[in-house]
This record gives C-alpha cells, structure tokens and sequence, in this order.
C-alpha cells in the first residue's frame, strides 16, 4: 500500500510529458469556474426563507411567530425573510455569517432544540446571541433595509423621532438597542440584565 502511494505521489509530483501547459491552465480554469458556479449556487440556496424553514425547529417556532409580525405583512407588500434579517447582504460578511451558522447545523442534528420545550428552555440564549450579534455589526441587517439616510422622520411620532434623532442617528445606539422582539416574540427578559 505504501509502494502504491508513493508510485502515486511521484506520478502527481512530476512535470506532465502528455498534457500541454495550455490544456492544463484552461483545465484549471473550467475546473475552477465549475467549483465556484457550485459554491455560488449552494450559497444562495442556503440563503433562502424555503431552505431556512426546512427545519421543523425554524418553521414551528420563529417563522410561525415572524408570520405575525409587520415584517411578514404589511400594507407596503414588502416582506423580510429570514435571510434579509439574519445574513448581510455584502458577500464578505455574508460568508462569514455563513460559517458562523455551521454551528446552528449542529444544533439540528444534535437536537439541541428539536422540541418546543427545549427551544423555549435555550430562547435567551438564542436571542442575546443575535441581539449581540447585530450590536457587534451595527445592525447591518436592519439598515440592508433601513438607511437612516433616507428615513424621514417628521412622518414618524415625536417620541420615535426624538428617540431616533438622539440615539441612532448620533451612533449612540444601533437599531436592535430599541427594536428587539420586532420580528419574534421577546423571550423572558427578566433574565437580561438592565432589562426595564
């Protein structure tokens, strides 16, 4: 076994004499457009509300809950889908979102919260890990949609108008400071600390 791989090694490790250097590029090339048309391909199927909901975890409990929500219906017609809200749209920080939700795949398979009950138990946990998240990032997901540029705020009331003036657009806080539980329901925030 030890003779075949290295016979191997050294068939892979020498200079080709049958393939010409052009063949070999473009093959490099056509191979490297496939991978990438793949990778591209499985990306955006993993960025989608089908696939998100494919699990009975998501489905059964925050899509269920997001179907009440301003988010899902509303009398502008625009509807977020979990992917609006959960992933950036720029492609660098998509992928490291992404990588980020290669442990929640675990989380599936391992049943860490496959029955109500166990997704209730861990929902503070869930939820100050996203809120932390969007913190770190500015909320970059709200203002894929919401560009507080292009907010007009005397069609706002004067207590979100003021609140929006004095805090977000200062940078003193970011969207989800206010807006948790726009989406989901909030889960029991005696448990956060600071929490009024």
């Amino acid at each position: 076994m030890l003779n075949f791989i290295r016979k191997y090694w050294q068939v892979l490790a020498r200079p080709s004499t049958s393939i010409g250097l052009g063949v070999l590029t473009l093959g490099g090339f056509v191979a490297g457009v496939i991978f990438w048309g793949g990778f591209n391909t499985a990306l955006e199927v993993t960025n989608t509300e089908t696939f998100c909901t494919g699990c009975h975890e998501m489905r059964d409990n925050v899509f269920a809950e997001l179907q009440t929500t301003i988010h899902f219906t509303n009398r502008s017609g625009v509807r977020a889908t979990c992917p609006d809200c959960h992933v950036p749209h720029e492609w660098t920080q998509k992928i490291a979102r992404k990588m980020q939700a290669s442990k929640e795949v675990w989380g599936h398979l391992f049943g860490t919260i496959d029955t109500r009950e166990k997704f209730q138990d861990k929902r503070i946990d869930l939820a100050i890990h996203e809120w932390t998240r969007l913190k770190a990032n500015d909320s970059l997901e709200c203002r894929n949609c919401h560009s507080d540029e292009s907010m007009d705020i005397t069609r706002q009331s004067v207590r979100a108008a003021d609140a929006h003036e004095r805090f977000l657009f200062t940078g003193e806080k970011t969207c989800i400071d206010c807006h948790k539980g726009i989406a989901h329901r909030l889960p029991d925030m005696s448990q956060v600390p600071g929490w009024q």
